[in-house]
């Protein structure tokens, strides 16, 4: 009985004293929890009603099939038996989440990207991406003119207008002004520095101005410029990777046919890198060029609604940076770059018979959207393109489907 009880008596402390081992973190949530309604309690919860302006949140659902043959020096990259573990056939799926506040004269924007590869075993669960995150303020009002400032995040792509360059991040300060005169039409600048590498203190510069709906008659011109080299860096691949000033010029044309009744515009665009230099990889030559010539017809408002554009467009190697580079391409499923054997900078030197990248390349892409309902749209798209220069880098040849189911709300 004795050792019963000195049994017994050390399980109750040891039980007593796990206990209080347990506890302690509890103790510590209860008090953080506390401290922080206390903190809550200190200060007014405001509502958007009481500060005034709109709140809206809007989102996106997509699943996404894509079917792509890649072939390069004659052998397949992807699928059975391809130089890479990537397969002919992929399927996604995406949430985007928008969240936008705008007050009489400031706003902000959030975009959350969920983009990830379907499957049990081949699926992702955990892919995030901060799309947009950025607010802004209007510096001048008037009836015929505005000046606005903006300060965040956003692609490229949202601000400046091309289907060959600006798929990179813009994560900087933007300056807009726009200006309307009665017989010129619409004119508009806007531009501003963003960050590129902050452990290199590298920034870049962009600007477009244009002039819209010229003399009323529909016509459009775009001007645009973009300087990634801001750096002299040591390296000499760093400043061939970085060693880019596009221009790009852009002519349009919006209508209406009478028989159509729909909105068509025609479009043409050219760009050139003035900083191209002849290198050994080019044979010593420039190709600094590049262009697009395309059309669209309609508009996505309501249900029944179609909108189809197709457009052929041509890069040489040395027009759009790697990383920046928006168009076509040619699949590049081992991620191989121009000046570098990896895309990411990476890899070392390439030679003239290995450089690859994202350009050098000419092709067309069709894209055709229906609007089944005012919320769900089907998306279909083909792409293919070939080697522009087979004299430069591996000879290659790129097709893909693309078909996307996008519910909106």
């Amino acid at each position: 009985m004795k050792s019963l009880r000195l049994i017994c008596t050390a399980c109750l402390l040891s039980s007593g004293l796990f206990a209080a081992t347990i506890e302690r973190p509890g103790d510590n949530e209860q008090k953080d929890i506390e401290a922080l309604r206390e903190w809550i309690n200190t200060r007014r919860q405001v509502t958007v009603k009481e500060i005034g302006g709109a709140l809206s949140v809007s989102g996106e659902v997509r699943t996404e099939f894509q079917a792509t043959t890649e072939v390069k020096n004659g052998i397949k990259q992807r699928g059975q038996g391809g130089a890479t573990p990537l397969n002919n056939n992929a399927f996604d799926v995406e949430v985007n989440l928008m969240i936008d506040y705008r007050a009489d004269r400031t706003w902000a924007a959030i975009k959350l990207e969920f983009d990830n590869d379907a499957g049990i075993f081949s699926g992702t669960f955990n892919r995030l991406k901060l799309e947009k995150a950025y607010f802004g303020a209007r510096v001048l009002q008037h009836d015929l003119y505005t000046s606005d400032i903006e300060f965040g995040r956003r692609r490229l792509s949202t601000i400046m207008d091309s289907k060959l360059e600006f798929n990179s991040f813009f994560d900087g300060i933007y300056f807009k002004y726009d200006r309307a005169f009665e017989v010129a039409g619409d004119f508009y600048i806007h531009a501003g520095p963003f960050l590129v590498n902050e452990r290199a203190n590298q920034y870049a510069y962009v600007g477009e101005i244009g002039l819209l709906d010229i003399a009323n008659t529909g016509l459009y011109s775009k001007y645009s410029i973009v300087d990634w080299d801001t750096k002299d860096f040591d390296d000499p691949v760093k400043r061939e990777r970085f060693d880019f000033v596009v221009s790009q010029l852009i002519l349009g044309y919006k209508f209406i046919p009478t028989h159509l009744k729909k909105v068509v515009i025609l479009y043409a665009a050219g760009l050139y890198n003035t900083n191209a230099r002849k290198i050994s990889i080019t044979g010593y030559s420039k190709q600094a060029a590049g262009g697009y010539l395309g059309f669209s017809i309609g508009e996505l408002r309501k249900k029944g609604d179609w909108a189809f554009d197709g457009n052929y467009q041509v890069l040489q190697a040395q027009a759009v940076p790697d990383f920046d580079n928006s168009g076509i391409g040619l699949g590049n499923a081992d991620d191989s770059g121009f000046y570098t054997v990896k895309l990411d900078g990476t890899g070392g030197k390439t030679t003239r018979k290995t450089a690859a990248g994202n350009g050098n390349y000419r092709g067309f892409i069709l894209t055709l959207e229906y609007l089944f309902t005012n919320n769900l749209n089907l998306q279909q798209q083909w792409q293919q393109s070939i080697t522009l220069d087979d004299s430069i880098g591996p000879f290659r040849r790129y097709k893909q489907y693309e078909m996307e189911l996008v519910y909106l709300f």
